[in-house]
């Protein structure tokens, strides 16, 4: 039998999907720039469409191996200018700087937020010397972006155009750090210290935040005071990293954050298919929506309609649990490299839900890239896009720049550092509002209430089945050979409102192969393909 390490997931036998005619479209137009290498998982700044790009990482996806893991070699030790329209890249070593600055301004997966000319880049994981480890560091830089940039293309020293603070509770990696009105929320992360060990080996330590710490900058261009406020936390919701948080319009009108996705649940290595929506007070988590795709850390353009008081997100690859196959959507627990683009819209009434896109990125790309906006094109304050106001058929919004590329969808467990690496890939990213004939698909289980999942996938014919309720009603459970032969039919009643979860183990199968598992309520049901290896 052939081993496929993944489960086809069937939404109906009618109407499987439907459709929905966007207000616009999104088109890709890669550029190259000569002598530019290839980037991800950075932080970077801008000024007057120049870009300041400051750490990441120089190779592919992270080898398993503890001693080849985040090596030092691969380290981004320089300041980065880029200038996009001119096709125009400058270099500047770290060397100059304070150990202190170098080593934090080398790591990878801070968190950063630009707040006028000043680039704030916080934590970060990679190398320091004086303990001879690697850890997460502890501090807060403020960069004067316009002024290192202009440093940099002069040839001149910039280490006077950055400052630096310690604090702890800035120790994180992995998150993220955003802005709603006057106060900054690093939200979610990790502190990661020693070597990255996949086999649950004691090298590293590792700690979530589960929480959303807000804090207050004061800065005056010489200090930087930081007025700690009271943290939000949630273990179980919070307990994110390597996600997307994207800055909206809620459908009030206000600012806020919307956590996508992430990993990993605290019950399961998976990642998160809710989301959670942030305003200036307080968090919620939105479980009446699923996100089945983009659910690591990639490119995101967000887009918003104050006319139609609609919210729309676009997703741009990266790593995913599920992917489109011909119109099916296919459950991958090895969570792969994926080329899929999608948007998840949220309507007038809060209502979120996913369509994927009929582009797709031209290769397995998208993992640790950044969507750097155009600064010219009409937007609100935390950067969103004012969709009404962009009034030329086609218009330039921004740019997707780096990120990991990788040669096939799963290559983590045989990943010996050539099957991928750092992306120098530039696209420009077009919205076009004219002779729209784009018609997105929506994957009807984003809205769905069942939230069936199966696990493992392949098994050896025992699994448990995760499913949610709305009501407190029976649930029949049955299995099917693939050629619809009843194989065997269980009914389940002292069910729970909310998650529940089935385990059961198929007996007397001679062989394995594939079988269909239907779960049926008296108001919805949900089909799906299991893989059973003999």
């Amino acid at each position: 039998m052939n081993k496929r390490l993944y489960l086809i997931l069937i939404l109906s036998t009618f109407n499987l999907f439907l459709f929905s005619q966007t207000p616009f479209n999104i088109s890709l137009e890669p550029i190259s720039i000569n002598g530019l290498g290839g980037i991800h998982s950075f932080a970077f700044g801008q000024n007057q469409g120049k870009w300041l790009i400051v750490g990441g990482r120089l190779d592919g996806l992270h080898r398993r191996q503890p001693f080849a893991s985040f090596d030092i070699s691969g380290n981004n030790n320089q300041l980065i200018v880029v200038d996009p329209v001119l096709q125009q890249k400058w270099t500047a070593s770290l060397s100059s700087l304070p150990i202190s600055l170098r080593e934090q301004l080398s790591s990878t997966n801070m968190e950063f937020h630009q707040e006028d000319k000043f680039l704030y880049v916080l934590g970060g994981y990679g190398y320091h010397e004086s303990s001879d480890s690697k850890i997460t560091f502890g501090q807060l830089t403020a960069i004067d972006v316009p002024a290192v940039i202009n440093a940099i293309i002069g040839g001149s020293p910039f280490q006077n155009y950055i400052r630096q603070i310690t604090d702890q509770q800035f120790a994180v990696t992995g998150g993220h750090l955003k802005k709603i009105n006057n106060n900054y929320y690093l939200i979610g992360g990790n502190k990661f210290d020693g070597d990255y060990n996949p086999m649950a080996r004691p090298t590293y330590t590792q700690v979530y935040t589960n929480a959303i710490r807000k804090f207050h900058i004061s800065d005056d261009g010489i200090n930087i005071r930081i007025t700690h406020l009271p943290s939000l936390i949630d273990p179980v919701h919070l307990h994110r990293r390597d996600y997307n948080a994207v800055p909206q319009i809620m459908p009030n009108g206000n600012e806020g954050v919307t956590v996508f996705s992430g990993v990993f649940q605290p019950s399961v290595d998976l990642p998160y298919l809710n989301c959670v929506n942030i305003d200036s007070v307080s968090f919620n988590v939105n479980q009446s929506f699923q996100q089945f795709y983009n659910h690591y850390h990639c490119p995101v353009l967000p887009i918003y309609s104050a006319t139609n008081r609609e919210m729309h997100n676009i997703f741009f690859g990266g790593i995913a649990q599920y992917y489109d196959n011909s119109g099916t959507l296919v459950q991958d627990n090895n969570v792969p490299f994926v080329k899929t683009i999608a948007r998840v819209s949220r309507n007038s009434n809060g209502s979120m839900s996913e369509y994927k896109l009929p582009l797709e990125m031209p290769n397995f790309l998208g993992a640790g890239a950044e969507f750097i906006p155009n600064k010219d094109v009409p937007h609100f304050r935390n950067e969103v896009i004012k969709l009404d106001d962009l009034i030329t058929d086609r218009t330039l919004v921004g740019y997707i720049y780096g990120g990991i590329k990788s040669s096939a969808s799963n290559i983590f467990f045989s990943n010996n550092g050539t099957e991928s690496n750092a992306s120098d890939q530039i696209f420009r990213v077009f919205v076009n509002k004219i002779n729209n004939n784009q018609m997105d698909v929506l994957n009807e289980q984003s809205i769905g209430s069942l939230k069936m999942q199966v696990y493992p996938n392949p098994n050896k014919g025992e699994f448990i089945v995760r499913f949610h309720l709305n009501n407190s009603v029976q649930v029949k459970i049955s299995i099917y050979s693939i050629d619809g032969k009843k194989i065997e039919e269980k009914v389940l009643t002292n069910l729970i409102t909310g998650e529940n979860t089935y385990k059961r183990r198929i007996k007397n199968l001679e062989q394995g192969g594939t079988f269909i598992l239907t779960l049926e309520t008296p108001y919805e049901k949900a089909v799906q393909k299991i893989i059973i290896e003999n």
